[in-house]
Formats: structure tokens, sequence, C-alpha cells
């Protein structure tokens, strides 16, 4: 008798041991939820996310649910608990859940070249006298936005982090940031949205109308923003300075690896890989995922390049901890 009572405990135990441990590990492991923000109507079927879940389902045999959700933290909080598998950061959002939740980039969209990234780069008229960026101290700089990737943050923190630039007030305060600039440059074209030079072709067009001296943008600039438009000048009348500030990420698709298994990422990654070579993948990159294609990557060398510049910007971990933390 007592040892139909032991045993009976035993097999509750492990019973009750199972069902937890597939609770911590965030699910079941033939289904992916996939963070995503949906709407409840879609005036164009094309764009419409389930075609998504639907191919991932067929590529992989499991069932495929869209986890809904309004924002990037919304996002980080579904993959922290659980919620979802997967789901496709912004840089900064991405950054942020590398740095304080572990969490890991396995894919990432590609720009129109096929890159998973581009570069941040100064641009200059070809005859001005600024030659290197040892040059740009009380010279007017044209900025893409406000902590805009490519035309702040990763200029800034490069020169702050390669001790051509100090800090203004506190370290610890995003705010000092702007006091910086305003320190170190002469006038600083810093636009809000709907301004005349917000934007990577407004701080091209600021730098190229005499606005200011130096515009921080992307290396692709000229050839990006000058098609068709007459405000530019010609290819020679413009260019780069060296060094480059470094890599800004794409969108990764990140995963929390406390909650998923190696089997499950794998099955995920071949599916979404499986959108380059297939008719109706090739769509769903266009239509719903807004590029021309997907990439597999890791972590450090997807975002190690993003992290190593903005890293120096004063107040950058608080900020995003602010923006996208819990």
């Amino acid at each position: 008798m007592k040892v139909n009572k032991t045993l009976a405990s035993l097999i509750i135990g492990l019973m009750i041991s199972t069902t937890l441990t597939g609770c911590l590990g965030g699910g079941d492991d033939n289904v992916i939820r996939i963070a995503f923000k949906t709407q409840d109507d879609y005036d164009d079927p094309e764009t419409n996310p389930q075609r998504l879940a639907d191919f991932i389902s067929q590529q992989t045999g499991m069932d495929v649910e869209l986890y809904p959700i309004a924002s990037d933290v919304a996002a980080i909080e579904a993959l922290r608990f659980g919620h979802a598998d997967i789901a496709i950061l912004d840089g900064g959002a991405a950054w942020m859940a590398w740095q304080q939740h572990g969490f890991d980039a396995i894919l990432a969209d590609q720009k129109s070249d096929g890159s998973t990234y581009y570069i941040a780069s100064a641009w200059v008229l070809n005859d001005s006298d600024i030659h290197s960026l040892d040059d740009l101290q009380g010279r007017d700089s044209c900025h893409t936005g406000w902590l805009k990737s490519a035309g702040m943050l990763m200029p800034m923190g490069y020169m702050i982090g390669h001790g051509m630039i100090e800090v203004s007030g506190d370290n610890e305060d995003i705010g000092s940031l702007r006091t910086t600039i305003e320190n170190y440059f002469g006038n600083a074209s810093i636009p809000s949205s709907g301004d005349p030079y917000y934007g990577y072709s407004g701080a091209f067009r600021c730098m190229t109308e005499g606005a200011g001296d130096v515009a921080f943008a992307k290396t692709t600039s000229f050839e990006d923003h000058c098609d068709g438009n007459n405000w530019c000048l010609d290819r020679s009348d413009y260019r780069m300075l060296q060094p480059a500030f470094g890599e800004v990420p794409s969108h990764p698709i990140m995963v929390n690896s406390e909650r998923i298994g190696e089997e499950k990422v794998d099955a995920i990654t071949n599916a979404f890989l499986a959108l380059n070579t297939n008719p109706e993948g090739q769509t769903i990159l266009e239509s719903v995922l807004n590029t021309p294609g997907i990439s597999q990557v890791n972590t450090e060398e997807h975002l190690g390049s993003y992290s190593e510049a903005i890293s120096s910007i004063p107040g950058i971990a608080a900020y995003f901890e602010e923006k996208y933390g819990n």
C-alpha cells in the first residue's frame, strides 16, 4: 500500500514538474507566436500579416499565431514573458533588448542593396576647407533629427567615444547631448518632423544649400536623394569625410533564448529564409515586411558596431530603458 502511495506521489510530482517546466519554457513547442503590429481591417489584403503566418506554418509544419502588439515596448514584453517567440524590432529597441534582457538577433531585413545595415557618414561640399572629423569644431552642422541614428547618435557617439568631443553636462542625462552639440558646433540644425531639413534628404539638402557646413547622413545619401531633385549638385561637388561612423542595423528578428529552444529557432530561421526564394514569399517580403529580403545574422555581428558608437552617448541607456523598458 505504501509503495502504491509512493508511486502515485512520484507520478503526480513529475506531472506538476513537467507542467511547470512547460510554463517556464514559454509555451507549446508546436506553436510559433509572432509579435506583430496588426489592425482590424486591411484596405489591401496583400499587406495582411496573416499571409506571413500562413507561409511560416507551411514551411515548418507548426501552427503559427500572430500575437498583436501596438509598439516595440509591447513586443519586448511579449518576448520577456513568453507570449511571443519572435519579434521584429527597430535598432534602438533591439539594442536595449540585447543589453538589458539578453535577447538574440537571428535574422534581419535587407536594404535595397541586400545588406542588413547602412553606414553612417559625414558629407561636405568638395570645395569645403573641412578635410577631417577634427575640423568640425565650430562649424555649422546638419542633423537628420533629434536622436536619429545616422544623423546624430552614430556620429556623436563615435566622436565622443574617440575623444574628439567632450560631453557638456551630466553623463547620465540624454539632454546633455543637445548641450554638447550646441557647444561643439556653430549653428546646429536639429529639425523636427515636417521641417524642410528633416530626415536624411533634409540633412543633405541643408548642407547643399549652405545652411550647414557638414551633413550627418549615410554613405548612400547622394544616390538615395539626388535622383530627380533639382536642389542637388553634381556628384563631383560632394565628398565624404573619413572615417565613417559605423553600421546602423536594419530591423532584426529577435528571440528570447531562455524561452525558446534551438530546434524551434532553426525552424523559424529556415522558414523566413525561404521567403527569399519562393514566389509567394517574395510578395510577402514586399507587401507585409517592406523589404527585398531576409538575411541570417547573429547579435554581435548585427548590433555590435551600433552598440560601440551609441554606448558613448550621455544617458542613452537610461533613455532606452525608459522608452522600451518595463
